[in-house]
């Protein structure tokens, strides 16, 4: 339909359509913006609906009461898209949630799985892409783990050899190559592995010192068990000889005689240096000198007289160090210091008379009835006693003589040699 015309086909006529003259132009004037402004009962925005009757509002403006103020709303895209659509929006559907399994596979024989919870599920479910495909620096978590058993397994990359070897160790594993190297062929791992080895002078050299840490401690070893140990046990020895040797005198025992070789019969007293050790028959190492005795001559061609005989050298030997060292310091003694032999009945007082420091150990003569260089020039009742020097060493002989000038019954008491 045209607007010049209605239905009953009249004329259109301008004035008509306000019913006065005049009106047309007082509601052009009325609007500020002829272009923009609404029509007349209509809100200036569609997102908000009068509260008019039928939500468009009168077709007159001049007709709506000014003192009733229009309510608005805001904008409410639910109730919107319902009230023009007439349905109601469908929510997108929730993908459903990866089990625990999905997410982190099985766990080892060993360890039971912990038990999900609600506040952690979210966390773990927020990234399950990543999970589920793992990049070269992300581990698989749907394989099991096996290093918290204690277990490796080499890659398939490594070869047949070094899964071969990892299966000997107990499921270790080769050391990886560096980042970025290119796995090396068998040969040059041959060649690496060679290079790896010590040379046959680093061998031998260490062997070498090997050898001579080993020799160094055994030495050690042995100085600490000459030096101590001997002297020790030794000690213990000459005491338990002695301490039997004055049991047996006091049962009528150990009489004057001839005695078996070892036997104890005396006890040799040398006041200066503070020693008492007993005195055995014989100069046998391993029965007499290495026990911490003293031992008589009394064999071949170095037989000597005992101390009760009326004319003779009492010669007796001795260690100077080691195995209870009773002779060490003997180089000491001074001319006219007391040298004492005690037997089961009588004390034999000598006093030393000179010295030698210094002969060869085939210079028997020194241990005869008239020993040469000891000041004697007749046979008379002395004392030898020898012993080896330097010390530490059994080079040489040094002798000490003594000559008798008491003999007294042990039933008289101790001579004041031994009192003072």
């Amino acid at each position: 339909m045209r607007p010049e015309r209605d239905s009953s086909g009249a004329p259109y006529d301008a004035n008509d359509a306000y019913g006065e003259d005049g009106a047309f132009e007082a509601a052009v004037d009325h609007l500020e913006d002829p272009l923009t402004d609404p029509l007349p009962g209509q809100h200036p925005s569609p997102w908000f609906r009068s509260g008019g009757g039928g939500g468009g509002g009168t077709a007159d403006p001049e007709q709506r009461t000014p003192a009733e103020p229009q309510e608005q709303e805001w904008y409410d895209p639910e109730g919107y898209d319902r009230d023009w659509n007439g349905h109601q929006p469908q929510q997108p559907e929730q993908a459903p949630e990866p089990t625990y399994e999905q997410l982190y596979g099985a766990y080892a024989p060993e360890q039971p799985a912990p038990v999900p919870d609600d506040e952690t599920m979210g966390l773990r479910t927020a990234d399950t892409r990543r999970i589920a495909e793992p990049g070269p620096t992300q581990p698989d978590l749907t394989q099991p783990d096996l290093t918290r058993s204690g277990l490796t397994q080499p890659s398939p990359a490594e070869g047949r050899a070094a899964r071969r070897k990892a299966a000997k160790k107990g499921g270790t594993r080769p050391p990886e190559p560096r980042p970025g190297a290119a796995p090396l062929s068998r040969v040059e791992a041959r060649r690496a592995e060679r290079a790896r080895r010590p040379s046959p002078g680093a061998v031998i050299s260490r062997g070498l010192g090997e050898v001579f840490i080993t020799v160094g401690v055994l030495m050690l070893l042995f100085v600490t068990y000459q030096l101590w140990w001997t002297n020790i046990r030794a000690q213990q020895q000459a005491d338990g000889a002695a301490h039997d040797l004055q049991e047996s005198w006091a049962k009528g025992k150990g009489k004057p005689g001839s005695f078996e070789p070892g036997q104890g019969f005396a006890l040799l007293h040398i006041p200066r240096l503070d020693v008492v050790v007993p005195v055995a028959e014989g100069i046998d190492k391993q029965k007499v000198l290495d026990r911490g005795m003293v031992g008589h001559y009394n064999e071949g061609a170095t037989k000597t007289a005992m101390p009760e005989a009326r004319k003779g050298n009492f010669a007796v030997a001795g260690h100077r160090n080691t195995h209870g060292e009773p002779f060490r310091y003997i180089n000491r003694l001074e001319p006219g210091d007391p040298i004492v032999v005690e037997t089961q009945d009588t004390y034999f007082v000598y006093k030393m008379a000179s010295i030698l420091p210094q002969t060869a150990p085939s210079n028997t003569s020194v241990i005869g009835p008239v020993p040469p260089g000891s000041g004697f020039t007749k046979p008379g009742r002395y004392i030898t006693l020898t012993t080896c020097t330097p010390e530490f060493t059994s080079k040489y002989r040094m002798i000490v003589w003594g000559k008798m000038v008491e003999e007294r019954p042990r039933d008289k008491g101790k001579p004041s040699a031994l009192v003072n």
